[in-house]
């Protein structure tokens, strides 16, 4: 039986006025709930993230960055560095997203190298994997899974990093954005071998400790059948998260 609380991440990805923002945040900020249940986060633009820590700074919400670089400074225009991101209130970042990996061509050895960058700043990375449509079709998704997490966590596994600060987070690719699920036994199978890839490169401790989300349009509808699977434990929510009642629906999965 596991003894993990549940984390309900919201990534807003390149959304949201200040305005938008300011009363997303103060409506999710006013509900109350049970964080001894669940952990709540927020991942806002970077033009948001002090907005969000002088909202939610006495609160027991979690702010995290949705990418950073791997260097603490220097000549990378545009970028944002693990220290800017701890500066701005943040305790977490989202690594290795699929739009990060898709779009703009991250491999899993840069996935790695800003997780180690994570880890020496103090931020708890949210490191992503996940396999796409036609990988999945040819009977890859276990292969791909495996190569990621054993490329993009080679500082944890070859450098004796702590696991302590580290949270996983499955997105089956070809259900992100499409309004297609995993059906909850599809999320189970592929969380349940991530699980045991953990408990053997990184140590039996990991395996029961480290969170493992489910990103793939999670919704009102289908979080409370995810989360009764026994290794999911949370969920990475974007178009849903951008609205107040379906986020806090979804934060509240517990009381329906």
């Amino acid at each position: 039986m596991k003894n993990r609380k549940f984390l309900m991440a919201a990534n807003w990805k390149m959304n949201l006025s200040l305005d938008d923002a300011r009363e997303l945040l103060i409506a999710v900020k006013r509900t109350e709930t049970n964080f001894n249940k669940v952990d709540v986060l927020i991942a806002p633009p970077f033009t948001a993230l002090s907005l969000a820590y002088e909202l939610l700074a006495e609160t027991d919400i979690l702010i995290a960055g949705q990418n950073m670089h791997w260097e603490e400074g220097g000549a990378f225009t545009g970028e944002i560095s693990p220290l800017m991101l701890k500066e701005a209130g943040c305790t977490h970042v989202i690594l290795g997203h699929s739009e990060r990996r898709s779009l703009f061509y991250e491999s899993s050895a840069i996935v790695n190298k800003k997780f180690g960058a994570a880890i020496n700043a103090e931020l708890t990375p949210i490191v992503c994997i996940g396999e796409n449509l036609d990988e999945r079709e040819e009977g890859k998704t276990f292969d791909i899974i495996k190569t990621q997490l054993n490329k993009s966590l080679d500082t944890i596994c070859n450098q004796g990093k702590s696991h302590k600060k580290l949270i996983l987070a499955y997105e089956p690719v070809w259900a992100i954005g499409t309004g297609k699920t995993a059906t909850p036994a599809q999320a189970q199978e592929v969380h349940s071998f991530i699980r045991n890839w953990i408990m053997e490169n990184i140590g039996n401790d990991a395996g029961q400790d480290i969170q493992i989300l489910y990103g793939g349009s999670v919704k009102p509808d289908n979080v409370k059948e995810l989360m009764t699977q026994p290794d999911i434990d949370g969920a990475l929510i974007g178009g849903a998260s951008l609205n107040a009642d379906a986020f806090i629906s979804i934060v509240h999965f517990y009381e329906n």
